[in-house]
């Protein structure tokens, strides 16, 4: 009999705007799983099993600019309202009209975003690692990420750094380096004093910072390793650098959202020792007031960054407990 594991499968899905690779099993509601910075759809693969397991069709795209998906070359073409529209769009032609969306990391933003911008599709919302940030009436982010950094004294947020046009490079002068320092730097098991914090040293670029002796965490095989070298090998770093480079361009687009709330149920999950927490962690406090129906907000004790591969088995138990709450 074929395991659920091992019934997973990877096809092409077209869209209005793209041709998008997948990664997909199960018979039943749809869930979107969009995975984040620098992932591909393979990083939710326990996930898909678990949620196919459980009676919902689970599936993983390999977002704009990822993978076996389509790269549109120009930078202004990865907004939040295009990665929203894409994420409508499979819904769309996956044979579905509304659907649960779970986002980590950037995809957490997009995943925040769905739920805001389209409440008739996306029924309910999962975040992990990344709380839902409300739109700043003061200005776009990137001057005020830098201002923050100069009153901190901490040097410059890596993300105002990848503003610049050839920030991609650092990751592909060495592919297999530059996956491996990103995922050994923002992991839980990696002590305190190698961990970044997200901001950087004068001289130093994100990845001059992490030791080079970083090894792969725990939870990363060789062989699922080679997967991610192998894709971004074939597809480069530029269009998931661009999703950074449309920060303020994202601000300037969604006056429209200014204020507004998500009033579908969701939830929240962190690990304890995420390095975004030295530069998101603020918003964790004020979420109920933004998430009206915010089911559960948990922190994972010792977890890191990479919460669904790091941690399967709580996050599982915490999409279906918000799945079967529906």
């Amino acid at each position: 009999m074929t395991s659920i594991a091992e019934a997973l499968t990877t096809r092409r899905v077209q869209t209005d705007g793209l041709t998008h690779q997948v990664l997909e099993a199960g018979d039943g509601p749809l869930v979107l799983l969009v995975h984040g910075f620098p992932e591909l759809g393979i990083s939710w693969r326990a996930q898909v099993a678990a949620l196919a397991e459980a009676g919902y069709r689970a599936v993983a795209p390999d977002m704009r600019g990822y993978g076996g998906t389509d790269k549109p070359e120009r930078t202004e073409d990865h907004t939040i309202l295009h990665l929203v529209g894409d994420m409508v769009d499979l819904v769309r032609a996956l044979g579905h009209q509304t659907c649960v969306v779970v986002g980590h990391d950037w995809g957490a933003p997009v995943a925040w975003h769905c739920a805001l911008m389209r409440p008739d599709v996306f029924t309910a919302v999962a975040g992990l690692s990344v709380p839902f940030q409300p739109r700043r009436a003061a200005g776009p982010p990137t001057p005020a990420m830098a201002a923050i950094s100069k009153r901190l004294g901490r040097g410059e947020l890596y993300m105002n750094q990848f503003q610049a046009p050839d920030a991609h490079s650092i990751f592909e002068a060495d592919v297999a380096t530059g996956l491996r320092k990103g995922f050994y730097s923002y992991d839980g098991a990696t002590p305190d004093e190698r961990q970044s914090t997200g901001f950087i040293a004068s001289g130093h670029d994100f990845l001059s910072e992490v030791p080079d002796d970083a090894t792969l965490p725990p939870w990363m095989s060789e062989a699922h390793f080679a997967e991610y070298v192998a894709a971004f090998t074939a597809s480069g770093f530029k269009g998931p650098i661009d999703w950074y480079r449309c920060l303020d361009l994202n601000w300037s687009l969604t006056v429209f959202l200014q204020g507004k709330k998500i009033r579908q149920p969701s939830i929240f999950m962190v690990g304890e020792r995420d390095p975004v927490r030295h530069y998101a962690g603020q918003h964790e406090a004020g979420l109920k007031d933004w998430l009206t129906d915010l089911r559960s907000q948990t922190v994972l004790p010792g977890a890191g960054h990479w919460l669904q591969q790091e941690r399967p088995d709580e996050v599982n138990a915490a999409l279906i407990a918000l799945l079967r709450s529906l």
